[in-house]
This record gives C-alpha cells, structure tokens and sequence, in this order.
C-alpha cells in the first residue's frame, strides 16, 4: 500500500529531506507530496487527501514554528502526532552559475532560514537587499531565474534548480538542527521509549498556583517534562494556551492517571499525541 506523505514544499526544501529521511527504511512504499504552506499539510491530512504530513516544530537557532503549532491546537479535527525526526540543517547560499558575491545585490529566503543566517548576512553582505520567500527551495529558484540575487537554502536545491553555492554552512551557529513531527489520524502504539505532547488552558489566568499544580501532577508521578511554552489563545489579549511535551505514552498507567487530572484543572485540553522518541 502506498503512503501518501505531504511536506512543506516544493523539492528541494529542507522539509522534503525530512521527509524522504523519514520514509526510508520504513517498510512501505511512500509518495511524497509538496504543499505550498505548513497549514496546507494540516488540511490535507484532516480531509483525507494524504496519510501523513511533516510539519517543522522547533529549530535550535530559532526556536518554535508558531504556525505548525498553531494548527496542533486550533484544527478542528485532531491531528495526532504519530512520530518526529530530527534533521541537521546546512545552509547554502545558492545563486545563478557565473554569479560572483559581489554581484549580489539581494538575498532571498524563507524567513526562519533568514533568521538561522542572520550573522552571516551583516557581515559579507550589509548593503544587500533582504526579500521573504514562502520557502528556501522557491527562494533558491527565484535567484537562479533573476539573476544578481542569491537564495538561502539546502544544498539538493542547488542540484534540483541549477544553482551554484557561493557559500556553505552559513547558519549563524553549530550544531543547528531542526525537528519535525509527523501527524496522521492516529497517533503511535507504545514501544517503550515514547513522549506524549498535550495543550492545555485555565478558565481565569489569574488565579494563582494553576500552572504549577498542572506540572506538579506530572512531578507527583516522577515523570519527565521535557519542554513547555505558550502561544496566544486567539480569544483576547493575555490569554494563552500552553504545551506541554512529557516522557512516556499516553496509555502508560501514570501518564494516563497525570493526563486524567490536568485535564480536571483545565478549561480547554488536548493531547496531541504519543509517539517514539527519536534517537539519531
């Protein structure tokens, strides 16, 4: 049977690479399929139109992907998340063959990759221009069809669009890697070496102690919390909904019987989903 697996496209993304990463080895046979944005991996997956999507979460240098989270928690439909990879990212500065560096006048990239080389552009290229691109590989493809510009992006755009590198490895620090999780309709069974992703929000924010009784339910159990942050409810201003990723599954006795009581201190609670952990 084949799998269909979205990716933020077009190829040549760092999120394609995440993606054929993620299908090799697997024992089944994948078609991969670009979308034009992160949000349309969320819809495809909901409608049915694929299987699967990798959606880009939290990068070392830039930390959260507010639009990957922002469809975890407000998607009508749940989208579980049913595993996650972690990708090392290098960064290329990618430019039509014949192009010098001092013919660059603009640099294009997708704004988190933008931001992962934000050093490395103020110091060789203070006067260029910077332009936005909705993604590295439609960055790097515009520089080579332009001319007198350069795109960040990875190096297997170079080898899909005909571009030259300039320059390699120019993300501002090392190691820089990002993670990606793959959601479907259902998430994963237990293997023994799982994490559990929820969200979760208070009816009054401004009763004291009921962030901290949430984690202490997790404490209590003597297990993990490995990350937590917040993103705006969407409602009003000062409102927030927080998430949480803890060691375990969700159908572990203690996970269960921590998930049974946060969920009793909240007004909204989601669990995004249980998945193995990933080990390089």
């Amino acid at each position: 049977m084949t799998i269909r697996l979205a990716y933020f496209g077009p190829p040549g993304t760092n999120s394609e690479e995440a993606a054929l990463k993620y299908s090799q080895g697997r024992g089944s046979d994948y078609e991969l399929i670009p979308t034009q944005t992160i949000t349309g991996i969320a819809g495809a997956v909901a409608s049915g139109a694929v299987d699967e999507g990798v959606m880009p979460i939290e990068n070392t240098l830039e930390g959260a992907v507010p639009e990957t989270l922002d469809n975890l928690i407000h998607s009508e439909k749940l989208l579980p998340i049913r595993d996650e990879i972690v990708l090392p990212i290098d960064l290329y500065l990618l430019a039509k063959p014949g192009t010098t560096a001092a013919d660059v006048k603009v640099i294009i990239s997708n704004p988190v990759a933008l931001g992962q080389c934000r050093g490395f552009i103020e110091r060789n290229f203070p006067n260029a221009g910077i332009e936005a691109a909705i993604s590295t590989a439609g960055a790097v493809e515009e520089a080579v069809r332009r001319g007198g510009s350069a795109g960040i992006g990875a190096k297997r755009a170079a080898e899909i669009y005909g571009a030259e590198v300039l320059a390699e490895r120019i993300q501002d620090r090392n190691p820089n890697h990002t993670r990606f999780v793959i959601v479907a309709n259902e998430d994963h069974e237990p293997t023994g070496d799982d994490r559990t992703s929820l969200a979760f929000a208070f009816q009054n924010e401004d009763r004291p102690g009921q962030l901290v009784g949430a984690l202490d339910a997790f404490y209590q159990r003597q297990i993990n919390l490995t990350k937590i942050e917040s993103r705006p409810s969407k409602e009003r201003l000062g409102t927030y909904i927080f998430l949480a990723t803890i060691g375990g599954h969700r159908t572990d006795p203690a996970v269960a019987d921590a998930l049974k009581a946060v969920e009793g201190m909240c007004s909204w609670f989601r669990v995004l989903g249980s998945y193995p952990r990933f080990v390089e």
